[in-house]
């Protein structure tokens, strides 16, 4: 439309018609220009009005959802602050009765009110790192077999659903399992090597930690896995690379990152666990030692709490093992940070 009014000022003036009648001239000069630019207006205008009005609302959703954000860290911020203060409020009672010598304590005798949180955290750090050792090969072989070698088909989904049961199964499940069908296993080769024939120990809950703890390393591995952009192995190929040269050389290396943080996370799964290793841990007090300790009976800091909270029967005895929670909270903020840095260090090479 607007080009339709569009027209020539020098082609009106030069005009014989508009040159004999110059009211006509003058007229055309003011009014056309002046319906032009009114028309102009009223469309920018309503386009402007649009425009603030659609924005505004985007606003302000936007504006609603960055606090709702917000909101959502801080909360998750002052829930954790808030255990861990609850922690240190209940177990004043224990810091003011022990002291630090709680820490580096051997000993763990409530009848006589002495306790020592030393034989408890060596045994969570040794279940702990051991399944970890366990598991790894086996969390890696599964996320390459299912990321690299079969992505796709009813085989693929038949083993990846069976891994993800795997965690959603309960621990008191495994905890039976370990109890009727492990445990006679480890001590049958226990006998084999020597070792005093428990049965439940330390090996025991680490190979139902390990068991555990797969599904989480090897989900978010072979999610990582499937996510190499395909031109780096299809270059790697191209050069003459073999599937394993490609495996060791382009992927494992791209997603280093990504397998630490899987690691880390089977780690701290493996730490808080309760039910399956106070089942078949046996439960002792002492700390493993000998060259067979591995297959000692021994204890977790969560598997005395789970056995033992309900007993005390001081308020000494209760803010001990709550004290002991509190050990076992730093120690898996502290095993968490020095993972990320590890994990911040290889992302940075």
């Amino acid at each position: 439309m607007m080009e339709s009014l569009s027209f020539n000022k020098e082609a009106i003036v030069s005009s014989p018609e508009i040159t004999r009648k110059s009211w006509l001239q003058r007229w055309l000069l003011r009014v056309i220009p002046y319906a032009m630019n009114n028309e102009k207006s009223a469309t920018v205008t309503k386009t402007k009005a649009k425009t603030t009005n659609r924005s505004s609302k985007q606003i302000r959703w936007e504006n609603f959802f960055r606090n709702a954000l917000v909101w959502i860290a801080v909360a998750m911020v002052v829930l954790m602050l808030g255990v861990f203060v609850t922690l240190c409020i209940q177990s004043i009672p224990s810091f003011k009765a022990l002291g630090l010598k709680y820490l580096w304590g051997r000993t763990w005798d409530p009848v006589n009110e002495v306790y020592g949180a030393w034989p408890f955290l060596i045994g969570t750090l040794l279940t702990s790192f051991t399944a970890l050792i366990i598991s790894i090969p086996f969390s890696f072989a599964v996320a390459i077999f299912l990321g690299e070698y079969y992505p796709n088909g009813w085989l693929s989904n038949f083993l990846r659903n069976a891994v993800e049961l795997i965690a959603a199964v309960p621990s008191v499940i495994y905890g039976f399992w370990g109890l009727f069908v492990l445990v006679p296993i480890v001590r049958k080769l226990e006998s084999g090597i020597g070792a005093p024939p428990f049965g439940v120990g330390i090996f025991s809950a680490s190979l139902v930690l390990a068991i555990m703890v797969i599904p989480y390393a090897a989900s978010l591995s072979r999610e990582l896995i499937r996510l190499v952009p395909s031109h780096l192995k299809e270059g790697a190929y191209a050069l003459g690379a073999t599937r394993y040269e490609v495996i060791m050389k382009v992927i494992l290396p791209y997603t280093k990152s990504g397998l630490l943080a899987g690691v880390l996370l089977s780690l701290g799964r493996a730490l808080g666990e309760t039910m399956a290793v106070t089942m078949v841990i046996g439960n002792s007090s002492a700390i493993p030692s000998g060259k067979f300790f591995l297959f000692g009976p021994g204890n977790t800091m969560a598997s005395v709490i789970a056995n033992e909270f309900t007993e005390a029967a001081t308020t000494t005895y209760l803010s001990a093992l709550i004290e002991l929670g509190l050990v076992l909270f730093l120690v898996t903020v502290v095993i968490n940070m020095i993972g990320k840095r590890i994990i911040s260090r290889f992302t940075n090479e």
